[in-house]
């Protein structure tokens, strides 16, 4: 029986998933579940096949905001081999969820999967340095790895995204408010009603044991995904 980590973990729905990362919903749902366009039917990108459960796990919306760095990019279907190929050679259901396909040790690995998947070079985490070294894409390097927590040790596992990056105190941690957006516990979208109502940051701050700071960012955070 597969070990149940905190990626198993149901999170939060699809739709409020979409807002926390920013990815427009129906493009969420369409990695999700796949779906029928333009008359041609496409299979789930972050699911090996589609369930119609409209709940995200904490891998999932991990693995989602991976995918969101390229969603400009080239048709993000083309990632779908790729993946399944990382699934069965990690053998773990979110490999983009494990530090593991990004270590030095493995990025070889990667890079001859990459090739072996015909995966576009747009969509490549893993390039190939001037001295045969195997480096990371500096692009999943600022959009995924600088916003994503990893835990230490043997899991390896995604424990929390940045989504600000880590000089701000936003964190989504599953572990705190259901996975969505906080500063030190507290909801960014409370401080952003409180706000509405017509109090200043300062009393905010007062309210919440927070500084300043943490209130400013709360609101630049919820102004941004909205």
């Amino acid at each position: 029986m597969p070990r149940i980590t905190m990626l198993n973990r149901p999170i939060m729905t699809t739709s409020e998933a979409a807002r926390q990362l920013r990815i427009p919903a129906p493009t969420l749902r369409h990695w999700l579940e796949g779906g029928v366009r333009g008359g041609r039917r496409y299979q789930p990108i972050l699911r090996p096949s589609a369930t119609g459960d409209t709940t995200m796990t904490w891998g999932e919306i991990v693995e989602a905001r991976y995918l969101r760095a390229y969603r400009s990019r080239v048709p993000m279907q083309r990632l779908r081999p790729f993946i399944d190929e990382l699934r069965q050679t990690f053998q773990v259901p979110y490999p983009l969820a494990h530090f593991r396909p990004f270590i030095d040790a493995n990025r070889r690995l990667v890079l001859n999967l990459q090739e072996r998947t015909d995966l576009p070079d747009a969509l490549w985490l893993v390039f190939e340095g001037r001295h045969g070294q195997a480096v990371l894409n500096p692009l999943v390097q600022a959009e995924f790895l600088d916003r994503v927590e990893f835990a230490t040790g043997d899991d390896d596992e995604a424990v929390a995204i940045v989504p600000m990056g880590s000089d701000s105190p936003v964190r989504i941690d599953p572990r705190i408010k259901s996975g969505a957006a906080t500063v030190s516990g507290v909801r960014t979208e409370a401080i952003v009603e409180r706000l509405n109502a017509g109090q200043t940051l300062a009393d905010i701050a007062t309210e919440f044991s927070l500084t300043e700071r943490a209130v400013r960012a709360a609101v630049s955070y919820e102004f941004d995904v909205a």
